[in-house]
């Protein structure tokens, strides 16, 4: 994940967002979006507006629409910021490998130790939608 350069109060005000970010789990997969790996990137400005990059684990998420729009809603509620924007992003593509090592071994404790099939149809489909089909 790329982040701008914090200053010290940027810092602090990141850990918030991402705190806030790992409130947040993805309907289909029972993990928070900052540990599968959904958040690109993070900047806050020397104003305290935050601009998120994210993608879905798939074009045809079912919370394609809501679930942006929640984590707009949740980081603009973060004391301090002034604004919050969400941009939708599709490369690169998520995968399961995007996912930290804790949201792996969580998914091993409940049983779910490979996600490899997860959207495998609009993998083998070649659907497109905004971005390069994976073959």
């Amino acid at each position: 994940m790329r982040e701008s350069d914090p200053s010290p109060d940027a810092g602090a005000l990141r850990d918030q967002i991402i705190a806030t970010l790992r409130t947040v789990f993805d309907p289909e997969i029972p993990v928070n979006i900052y540990e599968l790996g959904l958040i690109y990137d993070i900047k806050v400005s020397p104003q305290n507006a935050v601009a998120i990059g994210m993608t879905l684990t798939s074009p045809n998420c079912p919370v394609a629409e809501s679930l942006p729009r929640q984590v707009q809603l949740k980081v603009a509620a973060i004391p301090g910021i002034t604004d919050a924007k969400v941009e939708i992003v599709w490369e690169p593509p998520w995968s399961p490998e995007k996912m930290s090592e804790a949201a792996k071994f969580q998914l091993e404790l409940l049983g779910i130790p490979d996600l490899s099939h997860v959207h495998q149809k609009d993998r083998t489909t070649g659907l497109t939608i905004g971005r390069k089909p994976i073959r």
